[in-house]
């Protein structure tokens, strides 16, 4: 049974942002309207196998046709602002060159419903759909993307930063990187491993050139970063936590170290030892990268439980599952709730003055299909006492976007997973809107800070 939520909820400062988030390819169908270039998930859906009954983002929820309908589920639930993320196909075809007008019209025609509904758009640039005429020449291992992705950033705020003040570049470049390069799980569905720690470098070089296209164009942008963070668990024992501390850097200081220190952290166990990787990061690189940022995202969903790498792994560390007798979602995820308050007070702890403010721009839950989701009720409920704890804490966290909106396409877990606070008949030609308790819950919870202040 899951643990109920508090009776009295945490009380968060007036300024405090209350979100949900949704990405492009999950949600929005219409793949091949108006214009629209195909991208890497396009593709990688068609392979035999690689995602669960071979569903498709196709139509996905219809979003693209539908988002009237979602911007009212938005108003009523009181948000004070949405996270989506826009399609880089929709807008440049091949990702470069000719810019299709009618894409980004349905931008702008969603931003300016968002702000009819008192809902702030929040942007993310880029959630993994890159077009697949870039991966034709070599996607986020060819430092080329990265230039291209500056300029797509310019193309977009020319058109919506009159209007758009806070911005996302990458969405879990950690993710990206090591389930669709290393290991193929993802799109682009490269299994290269370690060969893939290139794609680490040209993201956030990438990410660096958004940052300077995005306030050339928006003098007050707000700009921030999304990265997957997770602490790391193991025993006392000296070669747990040496595979540990491995297992940290990669996932978590990689992307966090160059941002917000201006250098990469020691790879040597992940056998780099030339601090250039082999001239992929060359000299004037991480001045880009560590663009100052006006906040850090963290999408959290549980901690990671490591232990020294069993003979032949391959890698370092071995990722193994936790002794405890943790609650779990549907998804299998461990429900952990301090470990989102382990991981804001340990940032804040260890990049100091560093670091920027927190969002919280994804955390939340799969539970079975079904409009009762009692369990998601506690999830949501006991992460954001959690993100309270953290801040009673010293941490500086300034809002929290849960994950997600609307029952979407779950990767390579197609329409199996549901992590919606609106259930979605996938079934039905309308994909009929259906909001769940958990809807309710926070339409309350949201209302209720409003009150108490």
């Amino acid at each position: 049974m899951p643990t109920p939520p508090t009776s009295e909820e945490p009380t968060f400062p007036a300024s405090f942002v209350w979100g949900a988030s949704t990405a492009a390819y999950q949600i929005e169908g219409a793949a091949e309207e108006d214009g629209k270039g195909q991208s890497i998930w396009d593709t990688f859906v068609r392979r035999p196998g690689v995602v669960l009954d071979g569903h498709t983002g196709d139509i996905a929820c219809d979003h693209y046709h539908r988002f009237p309908e979602d911007v009212a589920l938005m108003r009523r639930l009181g948000l004070d602002a949405y996270r989506f993320s826009l399609s880089w196909p929709r807008v440049l075809p091949t990702g470069e060159g000719k810019v299709e007008p009618r894409g980004l019209d349905f931008y702008d025609r969603l931003v300016d419903a968002l702000l009819d509904a008192g809902v702030t758009p929040t942007p993310t640039l880029f959630h993994w759909d890159l077009p697949q005429a870039l991966e034709d020449g070599g996607g986020w291992l060819a430092r080329d993307t990265a230039y291209r992705f500056g300029e797509y950033a310019a193309v977009v705020a020319e058109r919506l930063g009159d209007r758009v003040r806070r911005w996302i570049t990458l969405n879990e470049p950690f993710v990206h990187m090591s389930f669709g390069y290393g290991f193929g799980v993802h799109a682009p569905g490269r299994a290269l491993l370690l060969d893939a720690v290139p794609v680490a470098h040209h993201q956030l070089l990438g990410h660096g050139l958004a940052v300077a296209a995005l306030r050339a164009a928006v003098p007050n942008a707000e700009v921030l970063i999304a990265n997957n963070c997770s602490p790391v668990r193991t025993t006392s024992r000296p070669e747990d936590l040496a595979a540990a501390e491995a297992y940290d850097t990669l996932h978590n200081r990689l992307f966090n170290d160059p941002l917000l220190l201006g250098r990469y952290p020691d790879l040597s166990a992940f056998g780099v030892a030339d601090p250039s990787w082999g001239g992929v990061v060359r000299d004037g690189d991480l001045e880009i990268v560590a663009a100052p940022l006006d906040g850090l995202g963290i999408n959290y969903y549980n901690p990671t439980w490591i232990s020294a790498p069993s003979e032949g792994a391959g890698l370092p560390f071995d990722m193994v599952e936790p002794q405890e007798p943790y609650e779990r979602t549907a998804f299998g995820w461990p429900v952990v709730p301090d470990g989102l308050t382990e991981l804001l007070v340990g940032l804040d702890r260890r990049y100091g003055d560093a670091l920027p403010p927190l969002w919280i721009t994804e955390n939340g839950c799969s539970q079975p299909a079904g409009l009762d989701d009692p369990a998601r009720i506690a999830y949501l409920s006991r992460h954001i006492a959690a993100v309270r704890d953290a801040m009673d804490q010293g941490a500086d966290v300034r809002g929290y976007f849960t994950w997600s909106l609307l029952d979407n396409f779950e990767w390579a877990e197609g329409y199996h997973q549901r992590f919606g606070l609106v259930e979605v008949d996938f079934n039905s030609p309308e994909r009929t809107r259906t909001p769940r308790a958990s809807f309710d819950w926070y339409r309350k919870f949201i209302a209720a800070q409003r009150q108490a202040l």
